[in-house]
């Protein structure tokens, strides 16, 4: 995969764009007066993009791997949440579906990431025996 910084991975600019939409919907009237939710959820959609950049500075691939595993665990949540906020009123139908939409990719292209690392750990193991 060859990234050069954080910045060019598609998870951590999808997460991006995630936290950003989360802000919005946290502006709904109905939304502000639930504190603890706002706070929650937010958290929840920072630490997808925090995991991640945190995860690429990593001494290993292995290490990466475990920080984008959780950031896809903080992208559940995000959805999680996203739910109670749909059945307390303080987003849309179409606001909870682009959402979710957005937070599966996500956790899609963690998994492949993930994946990819794991390999590409083994490929150095087993370099380094020989």
């Amino acid at each position: 995969m060859g990234f050069k910084r954080f910045e060019d991975i598609e998870a951590w600019k999808d997460a991006r764009i995630l936290a950003k939409m989360i802000r919005e919907i946290c502006k709904n009237e109905c939304a502000r007066r639930d504190f603890s939710w706002i706070d929650q959820i937010k958290r929840s959609a920072l630490s997808i993009m925090a995991n991640i950049a945190e995860g690429f500075e990593a001494q290993s691939d292995l290490e990466f791997a475990n920080f984008a595993g959780y950031a896809k665990r903080s992208s559940a949540e995000v959805r999680s949440h996203l739910y109670y906020g749909l059945d307390a009123g303080y987003l849309s139908m179409q606001e909870l579906e682009s959402a979710m939409d957005l937070s599966r990719k996500i956790s899609g292209s963690l998994t492949n990431l993930i994946k990819y690392l794991r390999i590409s750990h083994r490929k150095v193991r087993a370099q380094t025996r020989t």
